[in-house]
């Protein structure tokens, strides 16, 4: 079993597809700021909630330099769906197998559901800081922006 990637380790490379089916690599070499979170299920009451938290602070988190991402195991049609229906302004990825998810420590509570966990990434692509709770949605946001103005 990989060792749990942490705050000040570097996020591995990796390629998934959006929710218009186009491939997507993140890499610590782009020099972009992220917000990436893992969560369980599209359309589901507190990935819903979570999801429009994001959507409401977006421009607060683009005037910081950072971009959001949503990575779950749903399908690109279902991202769409997802997308279309709570009008969110950030990308969604598709992880069927979890492979990512996996490599971030973000597989699953009990092996049973996938986890909720939210990390902030530097433009070296260095972790800065994680947020791991699964029955939390807005919670994840307002820790990011205590991390994020306390800075």
């Amino acid at each position: 079993m990989a060792k749990e990637i942490g705050v000040g380790d570097v996020i591995p490379e990796f390629t998934l597809p959006n929710e218009n089916n186009e491939m997507v690599t993140v890499s610590k070499s782009d020099q972009e700021k992220r917000v990436i979170y893992f969560y369980p299920k599209d359309d589901t009451k507190v990935c819903t909630a979570q999801a429009c938290s994001f959507r409401d602070w977006q421009s607060e988190l683009n005037a910081l330099g950072y971009r959001v991402i949503g990575i779950s195991s749903d399908s690109p049609s279902s991202h769409q769906k997802f997308i279309a229906k709570h009008n969110l302004n950030f990308t969604l990825l598709s992880d069927q197998g979890g492979k990512v998810r996996k490599q971030f420590g973000a597989a699953s509570l009990v092996g049973i559901i996938p986890s909720r966990k939210t990390f902030v990434i530097d433009e070296n692509g260095t972790i800065e800081f994680i947020y791991n709770a699964l029955f939390e949605s807005e919670e994840h946001v307002e820790a990011i922006k205590q991390f994020l103005n306390n800075k």
